[in-house]
């Protein structure tokens, strides 16, 4: 394991060394990566296959559809938008945060790439990035083979074609999964960027805020310190005012103060843009979208069981209760805290959101981490038997995509 990823330095020791040991630390994952690549190409190339039976575009199906042509729209024009249905929904463009399409302007104003092939570009660079950052919190903790399992798991994930969309997944994903290692690593400031970065890409923002807050605050609480706060009220002040004094706790602090920078910049701005504090939960509301604490889902999924779509209902609910069961294990592994916050915080969000029931995969894409349990128990296999689950899966993914895009795909 390289230096980078084995030092416990403080922050600042650690940026010192950051350009010595990026290129070390690629070379390391340049298997991963070539890996990742290889299933993700495998992907592409079985939906154009696909979308060439029926008709269809393969290059319109990943860069044109859904919420990619509402990014390349912004980019394009600006915020401003708004689509009103015959049953009385209220589409806004401003439900979609900034970062992606601001990036596409950027890009298509540098090449001659338009708008939306520029959002399919930003998307596929985002998601070697994203591919990159896995593995180096999987090697990280457990090794190579873990590393390298971990993203290729991630990349035949049977929603796996959205990473290669012009979507906002890949580039949320690249962001959160660098602001997580950067946690890993003491690097407080990156990490707060990171997360400001990624509070500018989507609403699930919020779990990589929570992520770097969270760990501050247990890394300034004196070990075995997590006795009832009543406790420790009257002395905790004083103590993390002392704490704070050091160099590495002014990084910290730096960085807990960045991190909501961007999240919160934008949904002040819709708020200011429409007149209402509420602005941006106003808008969410018009696509008939929020957070409920997991009713309507429950609602959902019950009307399934009820009805003719038990099949589907029964599959739903073995999912959810699959994702609930993987994250208590790594809860119970003790997998590290920034790592438990963030997925935690993804599934739950996924989870209690309403409306759009049939992109929950999609939403739940970012949530990496709940992986690492399956990516341990395939380290430990043969090589030659790891590969050919993965290949198998792999390909199953590939046609399940391009079988999904070329229908109803994500919404």
């Amino acid at each position: 394991m390289t230096e980078l990823a084995r030092t416990d330095a403080p922050a600042g020791e650690h940026d010192d060394r950051t350009g010595r040991a990026v290129p070390a630390t690629l070379r390391r994952a340049a298997p991963a990566l070539l890996a990742y690549t290889g299933t993700r190409l495998l992907g592409v190339v079985v939906l154009a296959i696909w979308a060439a039976a029926t008709g269809k575009s393969w290059y319109t199906l990943l860069s044109g559809r859904w919420d990619a042509v509402w990014y390349s729209r912004i980019a394009e024009e600006g915020y401003g938008y708004t689509l009103r249905l015959p049953d009385g929904s209220v589409h806004s463009d401003l439900a979609f945060f900034p970062l992606l399409p601001w990036l596409e302007r950027l890009v298509s104003a540098l090449t001659p790439l338009d708008a939306a092939g520029a959002g399919l570009a930003v998307s596929w660079i985002a998601s070697l990035f994203a591919a990159w950052g896995i593995f180096a919190i999987g090697d990280r903790l457990r090794g190579r083979r873990v590393g390298t399992a971990l993203v290729v798991l991630w990349a035949v994930l049977p929603v796996g074609i959205v990473q290669s969309m012009a979507y906002s997944e890949s580039l949320f994903t690249a962001l959160a999964a660098w602001a997580v290692y950067a946690l890993l690593t003491g690097r407080w400031v990156w990490a707060g960027s990171l997360a400001a970065a990624a509070g500018l890409t989507r609403p699930v923002g919020a779990a990589v805020i929570a992520a770097v807050w969270i760990t501050a605050a247990a890394s300034l609480l004196p070990a075995g310190r997590w006795r009832p706060a009543w406790r420790l009220a009257w002395r905790l002040v004083g103590r993390l005012v002392g704490r704070l004094a050091g160099r590495e706790h002014r990084r910290m602090l730096l960085g807990v103060a960045v991190a909501p920078l961007g999240w919160l910049g934008y949904v002040v701005w819709v708020g200011v843009r429409t007149g209402s504090v509420t602005g941006y939960l106003d808008v969410q509301s018009g696509w008939r979208n929020g957070f409920d604490g997991g009713v309507a889902f429950a609602r959902f999924t019950w009307d399934l069981l009820a009805g003719p779509g038990f099949a589907a209902g029964l599959a739903m609910l073995t999912g959810v209760a699959l994702l609930i069961w993987v994250f208590i294990r790594c809860v119970r592994r003790r997998d590290p805290l920034p790592l438990l916050v963030y997925a935690g915080v993804v599934l739950a969000l996924a989870l209690t959101a309403k409306g759009y029931f049939g992109s929950k995969p999609r939403l739940l894409l970012p949530a990496f981490p709940i992986l690492l349990p399956l990516a341990a128990a395939l380290a430990r296999l043969r090589t030659a038997r790891a590969v050919l689950i993965l290949g198998s899966v792999g390909l199953a993914s590939a046609a399940y995509g391009a079988f999904w895009l070329t229908g109803t795909g994500p919404p």
